[in-house]
Parts: C-alpha cells; sequence; structure tokens
C-alpha cells in the first residue's frame, strides 16, 4: 500500500504565496485609490470582501461614488463587470436570464439559454431597494450557491464571483428592505461616509479638469482565485476562535454572554454566517500585517461590518434610534475590547 503524501509547502514558499497577496493587494487599493478619493478603511474592506469571495451591501447617501468603487475595482482587476440599475420595473429574468427560441443553422427551433447580467465576476446591483421582493429574491441563489437555475436548469457561475448592492439610506418612499434572510447572505454591509474637506476640494481637482485617468489593470481571475486559496490556509489561534464565538453568542438577547444592551434592544442576533465572515476576513488581514495566524485583535478589527446587517433590533430599538454599532461595541466590550 502506497502511504505517500503529498509535501506540505515550505515555509519559503508560504512566505512567496502571502508575498504575492500583500502585492496584488496593495496594487488594487493603489489603482483604486487613482479614481476614488479618501476612505481607506472603506476601500480595504471591500478588498478584503472580495478576496475572501463575499458579497457586500454598500450604504451611502447619493454621489458618494458607490458606484465609482465598484467599477474601478472590475477595472483594476481586469475582469468582466455587470451594473444593474435595479429599478421597480426590473424582472427576475433580466438579473438571471432566460430561455430564448433561436433557429440553428440547419432550420429548427430549439430554446437556448441567454445568460444574464449576473453572470460577471463583479455585479454592482445599483439602488437595490426599489426593485420588488421578487426581483430581489432572484439575486438570492447566486449569492448563495453560486449557480442559477432557470427552467429547471442550473447554470454555474465562474468564480471569482462577487455582488456589491448598494442602497440609500435616506430614500425610503416606493423601497422594499431586503429581508433579514437576503441581508445575512451579505458578507459585510459597509458604510460610505461623508467626504473630508480636503476629499471633496480633491474630488473637484480630479473630476472638473481635462485629465483623464485610465486605470492600469493587472491581475486576472486566476490570480484571485489563487489568493483566495492562501488566505484558506492560514491558521487561526485558538484565542481568537474562542472570540468570534464569544461574540456571536453575545448578539442573542437569550444567552447569558449578552450584555445589557443587547438583552434591551436586539430581538435576534448574529447566524454562524457571521462566524464565518470574521474567521475568514481575520484570515486576510492577518496576511496584510505579515501574520500566517489570526489574532484576536484581527477579529475585533471586522466585527462591524460583519455584524451590523446582522443584528435585528426588536421595537424599542428602532424607536430608540440604537445604532448596531452601538450594539457591536457592547458585544465587544463583553468580550474583551477591541484591542484584545
Amino acid at each position: 500500500m502506497n502511504t505517500s503524501q503529498s509535501p506540505s509547502p515550505s515555509s519559503a514558499d508560504i512566505e512567496t504565496q502571502a508575498a504575492a497577496f500583500r502585492d496584488c493587494f496593495h496594487h488594487l487599493r493603489t489603482e483604486i485609490g487613482r479614481v476614488y478619493v479618501g476612505q481607506p478603511s472603506l476601500v480595504e474592506h471591500l478588498l478584503v470582501c472580495f478576496f475572501c469571495q463575499g458579497h457586500a451591501l454598500i450604504e451611502g447617501a447619493p454621489g458618494l461614488g458607490k458606484t465609482v468603487l465598484v467599477r474601478t475595482l472590475g477595472e483594476a482587476l481586469d475582469l468582466s463587470f455587470a451594473r444593474i440599475q435595479c429599478t421597480p420595473d426590473l424582472m427576475p429574468a433580466d438579473v438571471t436570464g432566460t430561455n430564448l427560441l433561436a433557429e440553428t443553422p440547419d432550420g429548427l427551433r430549439e430554446f437556448s439559454f441567454r445568460p444574464g447580467p449576473i453572470f460577471a465576476n463583479v455585479v454592482l446591483a445599483d439602488a437595490i431597494n426599489p426593485a420588488t421582493p421578487r426581483t430581489q429574491a432572484a439575486f438570492l441563489e447566486a449569492l448563495q450557491e453560486r449557480h442559477v437555475t432557470v427552467f429547471g436548469v442550473t447554470h454555474q457561475i465562474d468564480a471569482p464571483f462577487a455582488v456589491f448592492a448598494t442602497q440609500n439610506p435616506i430614500e425610503m418612499e416606493g423601497t422594499y428592505p431586503l429581508p433579514e434572510a437576503q441581508l445575512d447572505r451579505f458578507f459585510f454591509k459597509l458604510s460610505v461616509g461623508t467626504p473630508s474637506l480636503a476629499d471633496l476640494e480633491e474630488i473637484l481637482t480630479r473630476t472638473t479638469g481635462t485629465e483623464t485617468i485610465r486605470i492600469a489593470p493587472r491581475h486576472g481571475a486566476a490570480t484571485v482565485r489563487a489568493m483566495t486559496d492562501i488566505i484558506k490556509q492560514v491558521a487561526v489561534s485558538e484565542p481568537a476562535m474562542q472570540r468570534v464565538l464569544r461574540i456571536v453568542r453575545a448578539t442573542h438577547p437569550d444567552t447569558d454572554e449578552a450584555p445589557p444592551l443587547v438583552k434591551k434592544y436586539v430581538r435576534y442576533g448574529a447566524s454562524p454566517r457571521a462566524a464565518q465572515a470574521m474567521i475568514l476576513a481575520g484570515k486576510a488581514f492577518a496576511l496584510l500585517d505579515g501574520r500566517y495566524h489570526v489574532a484576536a485583535a484581527d477579529v475585533a478589527r471586522v466585527a462591524l461590518p460583519a455584524l451590523n446587517h446582522r443584528i435585528i433590533r426588536n421595537f424599542h430599538g428602532e424607536m430608540e434610534q440604537i445604532s448596531p454599532a452601538a450594539i457591536v461595541d457592547a458585544v465587544l466590550d463583553v468580550t474583551g475590547g477591541r484591542s484584545a
């Protein structure tokens, strides 16, 4: 019986792979920064989400560059990009594609599948809230299973695949808030803040002049898939794993670990998907810091984007406008603080 096993990667191989990931990440951050001004934390979390094979919900007021940010990501990676403008009259087939009756070269007629815009590497679901619940549901299978079923036939979506959905927090009339089950399928929820005075001046300088900025694409689909595999190889320390478990448990009001703020204002806590997001994102940040294990501080670093859309406030929490960020801060405090 042959008992030989594949050799484990050497420390030199691991260091080479980690250096390649950091080089790819920094190149993307630089290229995006040539187009999108400011908000380095937002860009950093968006890239981590992408390399972890996650989807992101991006929330911000109109005109803050959400579309530009996502489109630039696709351009910098030389990947296919599709934008879906989510209007009330958008139909599910407009997202997933449908079967069309076509004539074959020999004169026969048969149905053939015409892929929709969801079959792209980087998909922007622009202003997802005005789309009807039926159309929003068309994203569900693709978000979770990474394939689409049309008329009983399953069509696989090629990797890498990421959906970035934007929503406007101040536009409520005529919109359909995403249900909790769909929100949970997003790896991160990211908030786009108002630019500072210096950033606003730079935006005006770049967008009102004659200079055209051209992105230098460098890394294709194969590179992104390799980077995802590298992230998964990072080890998780026992303190970091226990921190994740305590954080998720503390978001549930019926547990002993929950702080008073959670018990008073939270109806449902985070799902296991939140724990998965914190572990994977923590691995990516550990690599970026030159480490090969996830520390408890990495978990605290990604807790807010992983949790703020998964914590469901109760009636009192909504009426008193207790923000998810305040609840996450309370959870972090009882589980070791932000620097633990």
